[in-house]
């Protein structure tokens, strides 16, 4: 059930992360969102029942039972999944008659078609905390839910700071153990400075040791790997591999981490997403694993419990 929906609907207008301006007679009422950081904020703003049609991600992933808990139309397969982040099958999108459209800003040639059809399209794409922030205040404001997406937004700030204060006063060491982030394409493909995983990191209090890199996604070498010999491996939740698969290989048998056994990886693409304001739990869950003994008391459990009841208004 919504509540605290702006009292008087009017024209409003925002700007996308094409720097494309998107224009609503009133906040959105029949929304297609095809990727998961805006409609998990969708959610977070208790807009949900303005969703007519979600990515196809949802169904063939570990997030269906999140959002099967979160919407019994998703529980039951009702609602519909026009596409993703990669493909959008424009005439199921046009029969959902939505109001506004939801996709990744690099979508060009799905965003002219539905413009083309005068379909409004807020684009996103998303490289910073900052930009997260950001994204959560234009839905609240394409829904006409401003109030909450603030308080979201300031409450994730609060929840930052306040643990950073923390582990400054618990981590005595003046520079962060050095950490290697693994995301699920491959070993060798990590995130450099200025990416969500640079800053999830620094944040956690370590030290990102790909930082010379200046991109979201690199592949590096097992050389360059093993010359930066980090002390802690961070791996993005992998079917393919886990962490007993690098400790066992006999390419990473001298590097820190896995000599002494400081190999991790997330549990939950859902709990752990560092493109929703969700990233508090993600950073804890690092700094747990980066400073284990400065946070030995540190109840990982109770803090998802809390940060989940409070961003989607214990529906979780």
């Amino acid at each position: 059930m919504e509540t605290r929906d702006s009292p008087s609907p009017a024209a409003i207008e925002e700007t996308d992360f094409r720097g494309k301006t998107v224009a609503l007679r009133e906040p959105a009422r029949r929304i297609v969102c095809l990727i998961e950081s805006a409609l998990s904020g969708l959610y977070m703003l208790g807009a949900e029942s303005r969703l007519v049609g979600i990515s196809t991600n949802i169904y063939q992933s570990g997030l269906f039972r999140w959002y099967a808990a979160l919407d019994p139309r998703i529980r039951s397969r009702e609602l519909p999944a026009p596409g993703n982040w990669d493909f959008v099958h424009l005439e199921s999108v046009l029969a959902l008659r939505p109001d506004l459209v939801i996709l990744w800003a690099h979508q060009s040639e799905a965003i002219a078609a539905l413009e083309e059809h005068g379909i409004p399209v807020f684009g996103v794409f998303l490289k910073s905390r900052e930009e997260v922030y950001r994204e959560m205040l234009a839905l609240g404001r394409l829904t006409g839910r401003v109030d909450r997406a603030r308080e979201l937004v300031q409450w994730t700030r609060q929840e930052l700071l306040q643990f950073q204060e923390s582990l400054a006063g618990k981590a005595q060491e003046a520079v962060g153990p050095r950490v290697y982030f693994i995301w699920a394409q491959g070993s060798r493909e990590t995130s450099g400075r200025g990416s969500l995983v640079d800053e999830l990191i620094r944040l956690a209090g370590g030290r990102n040791v790909a930082a010379e890199i200046d991109r979201e996604h690199a592949q590096v070498s097992m050389e360059k790997i093993i010359a930066w010999n980090p002390e802690v491996i961070l791996m993005w939740p992998n079917d393919r591999m886990d962490p007993a698969d690098i400790r066992s290989d006999p390419q990473w048998q001298t590097v820190d981490a896995v000599r002494k056994g400081r190999v991790h990886e997330f549990s939950d693409m859902f709990l752990c997403d560092q493109w929703t304001l969700k990233f508090p739990l993600a950073m804890k869950i690092s700094a747990r694993w980066i400073h284990p003994e400065a946070l030995a008391s540190l109840d990982l459990e109770e803090e998802q419990r809390r940060v989940l009841a409070w961003l989607y208004e214990g529906k979780l």
